[in-house]
């Protein structure tokens, strides 16, 4: 394992002191993050395991545990209770775009339909991403182009949530 957190033609990411590689599928890169461990909990409570680990291609904007720390208190641990999995589910494909879209093919204006339905829209700030949710939220790509044998994943620093 590599310890350089820069992209080598096979190599891969440094996210939450883990190294993401393409060999691996998008759940089995984000398990290793400490940094996405709220991330991880709430995929398996909504059951979207084996659905992240298909064939795919997804492409994930995958929320920080700080990302899910703004949400107001007491949010996530409710999110997570058997009777609140529909909405659980609902946000959290809100995350999820069918598809491999590297930061390279993201371009300002530009309106991605979400596996839950409603739509982000791409935003640039300078050199960086920005992801527009569907209430007008914004959340900034922090790692962008994680590559995994099923997709792309951008870590972001605030989770997306939809209208419903």
């Amino acid at each position: 394992m590599s310890t350089t957190s820069t992209m080598s033609s096979g190599g891969g990411v440094m996210v939450g002191g883990a190294m993401m590689t393409p060999d691996k599928d998008i759940v089995d890169n984000a398990v290793g993050s400490s940094d996405h461990t709220t991330l991880v909990a709430a995929v398996k409570a909504a059951g979207l395991v084996e659905t992240l680990k298909s064939a795919g291609p997804f492409t994930v904007f995958a929320p920080t545990n700080a990302a899910f720390d703004k949400l107001p208190a007491g949010t996530v641990n409710s999110l997570v209770q058997p009777e609140n999995k529909s909405k659980l589910t609902t946000i959290l494909t809100y995350h999820v775009v069918p598809g491999r879209y590297t930061a390279g093919n993201l371009t300002p204006g530009q309106v991605l339909t979400t596996v839950e339905g409603e739509t982000l829209t791409v935003m640039k700030n300078g050199n960086g991403v920005m992801i527009k949710d569907a209430k007008g939220g914004m959340a900034r790509v922090t790692i962008p182009d994680v590559i995994s044998s099923n997709g792309v994943t951008h870590v972001i620093d605030t989770v997306l949530m939809p209208t419903k």
